[in-house]
């Protein structure tokens, strides 16, 4: 018994695509599919870039406060001090060291009461 492949002849002349005409077209649909799926990463990144950088430039701002007031925090002992070297003047206590030379305070030194003197 004798086999022959069935071809049905299209109005015109044509035949219907064979197997491997419709594996490509199969292939190329896939292929238009992942090029597309390319673009939208693509368009992702360039977004997601884009947004990189706009939070790069806030962590900048952010890390320029930060030193600030690292800076202010470290000065705030020295603040403190005078302070408590101000009240001890005002107040006719004695110093940390008994010598006058040591305990006076500039004439523009300004007391400033701090908590524990109105207890």
């Amino acid at each position: 018994m004798s086999y022959s492949r069935p071809t049905s002849i299209i109005p015109g002349g044509h035949r219907q695509p064979s197997q491997p005409s419709s594996a490509l077209a199969t292939r190329i649909a896939a292929k238009k599919a992942e090029l597309e799926n390319l673009r939208q990463l693509r368009d992702l990144s360039g977004t997601l870039a884009m947004q990189m950088q706009a939070l790069e430039s806030k962590i900048a701002t952010l890390k320029d406060g930060t030193e600030a007031v690292a800076c202010v925090l470290a000065n705030w002992d020295n603040v403190l001090r005078a302070i408590s070297l101000a009240s001890r003047k005002a107040s006719g206590l004695p110093g940390e060291s008994e010598d006058p030379a040591e305990t006076r305070l500039p004439a523009t030194l300004v007391r400033i009461p701090n908590q524990g003197e109105n207890e």
